[in-house]
């Protein structure tokens, strides 16, 4: 079944060289030129992949993400933004907000095409395992791709969810970021680690009182405990 991208993005020329490539590569692209029109896009359209610019008229990107990683039926869509080179701030922004991923302009659009494939690749490979995972309070199920915290819903991106996976499979055991970019996101090394240390400050908030278990281990990368036991 053709898988759909979304490009959000205002500038023609743009949009012209990912249509070209996106399409080559086999996708049915979508096309909203403002943030609010790529909102609803989203909403009405469901599509499989989301590119996102940060500048966009009116509705910033950085306003969609947030709009669209925070509602439960669009938080899963994976999200690639696309950002200037200056914009250290905005992409970290983005990555806090919810953002599976950035490339930063002037970009491959090979790359692009990489990246997202990359996304729906490793979301394919969740929903495909089929198995329920747990760790004290914890639970992950990877056929529906939900998650639960003592029982109550945990909502949780895409990436977040590939996240907590990998620390549960390797619960009390310190993983890299190098680890967790190969791991988690499929990245060779060289890749910048701050979007590993964005997703666990976000997954880290969204835990609650169990925050304190997804342990930093300085110079070293990150680990999740089992709950101590009284």
């Amino acid at each position: 079944m053709e898988e759909s991208v979304l490009v959000v993005e205002d500038e023609a020329d743009v949009v012209d060289l990912l249509r070209y490539h996106l399409k080559r590569a086999g996708f049915k692209v979508l096309e909203a030129s403002s943030g609010a029109d790529g909102l609803s896009a989203v909403r009405a359209n469901r599509p499989d992949a989301v590119i996102l610019d940060i500048m966009l008229p009116g509705m910033t990107g950085l306003e969609v993400c947030r709009a669209l990683k925070s509602e439960r039926d669009t938080a899963s869509i994976p999200l690639l933004m696309l950002t200037a080179r200056s914009e250290v701030d905005d992409r970290v922004k983005g990555l806090e907000f919810g953002a599976d991923d950035y490339v930063t302009k002037p970009f491959s659009p090979k790359e692009v095409v990489l990246r997202v494939q990359a996304l729906l690749r490793r979301l394919r490979s969740v929903a495909g395992e089929g198995t329920i995972i747990e760790l004290d309070g914890i639970a992950l199920d990877k056929t529906k791709i939900t998650a639960s915290l003592d029982g109550d819903r945990l909502d949780l991106t895409t990436t977040e969810f590939r996240l907590l996976t990998a620390l549960i499979n390797h619960r009390g055991r310190t993983l890299s970021r190098e680890i967790l970019l190969r791991d988690v996101w499929g990245y060779s090394a060289g890749t910048d680690t701050r979007t590993v240390d964005t997703h666990v400050r976000r997954l880290r908030e969204k835990l609650g009182t169990h925050s304190a278990r997804l342990e930093t281990i300085r110079g070293e990368g990150y680990r999740l405990n089992p709950r101590a036991t009284p």
